[in-house]
């Protein structure tokens, strides 16, 4: 049976957590998939948690990278791998929900859109155990109610969905688009590009991914108090930014520096006040300097009770 669903699964020094992103593919209802889990260059036992699953289930298909390439480039080597006609990603840390892929692919076969994006929990340690949390209320906007066929100008607060685990597609999209390499927040700009370049997409409420974020804070979205980080973040929201414009998405341009100013920019403000190094805060300020000067700022109009959303 050829599968229909490619799930690209890229992991680095992640050997506590990937069992679980695995196990979280292995309980799918749905059954066509095949999974390539990329091997990012790990110092610690990812790669052979990663073997191990492609000797128990054909399924997985294991690819190495010697030396750290970045999430980037670790999806990038699964997209061109695709022989499927849909594909999507996990990243080793997190975990789909059971029905995730038999919903998605149900969205998709209903709509005849070019991709589907669902909702998705953080998932939190309380006495060495991850639980989910609620769904955020920007991702509520950007989720729910379902939505079939629609586009951007219909639906710009979708634009809030920018992570590349909460989506399933179909394998023409990724023709001509690939990840960034080499930074950070890498699927910011190309969730953006999804969006302004679909004839049609789709949005569920359904939560599809559990993501977790990691009690001893290593992951990438943990440390945006390093002000390479902080580079690397303020790069992707002002591509994302940048690609809404060029297509002429006024409404999610809004939408977007709705969210920036609500939500992205009160923990950095905090974070710049006391941070050692000036260039922290000099770099925050140009970014919100060059906010200001956007034509759109005018029509923002940032929901307060954003900035002070519970976690869970």
């Amino acid at each position: 049976m050829h599968p229909l669903v490619t799930m690209i699964v890229p992991g680095r020094d992640v050997a506590a957590y990937a069992p679980a992103a695995l196990e979280s593919l292995r309980a799918q209802t749905e059954t066509r998939w095949r999974a390539l889990l990329v091997d990012d260059g790990s110092l610690d036992d990812t790669g052979a948690v990663f073997a191990s699953a492609a000797a128990s289930d054909p399924r997985f298909e294991v690819l190495h990278h010697h030396e750290a390439r970045g999430l980037g480039a670790a999806r990038n080597i699964g997209l061109d791998r695709i022989d499927t006609p849909f594909v999507g990603f996990l990243d080793a840390d997190d975990e789909l929900t059971p029905a995730a892929l038999r919903r998605w692919l149900a969205t998709l076969d209903e709509s005849g859109s070019d991709f589907v994006a669902g909702a998705y929990v953080r998932s939190r340690e309380v006495d060495g155990v991850y639980h989910p949390g609620r769904v955020q209320p920007w991702v509520v906007q950007a989720t729910s109610p379902a939505r079939l066929g629609v586009t951007l100008a219909e639906h710009p607060d979708a634009t809030a969905n920018i992570v590349a685990w909460s989506k399933l597609s179909r394998a023409h999209v990724w023709d001509d688009l690939r990840f960034p390499e080499n930074v950070a927040y890498e699927d910011q700009v190309v969730a953006q590009r999804m969006y302004t370049q679909a004839r049609a997409f789709d949005v569920i409420p359904e939560v599809v991914v559990h993501w977790r974020i990691r009690a001893e804070g290593t992951s990438i979205t943990q440390g945006k108090n390093r002000l390479p980080v902080l580079h690397d973040y303020l790069t992707a929201l002002r591509g994302g930014i940048r690609v809404l414009r060029e297509a002429g998405a006024a409404s999610a341009v809004v939408a977007r520096l709705d969210l920036i100013l609500a939500m992205d920019l009160p923990p950095l403000q905090r974070i710049a006040a006391q941070h050692p190094d000036p260039g922290y805060a000099a770099a925050l300020r140009a970014f919100e300097d060059e906010l200001r000067a956007l034509p759109e700022y005018a029509d923002a109009s940032p929901d307060p009770s954003l900035s002070t959303a519970l976690t869970w």
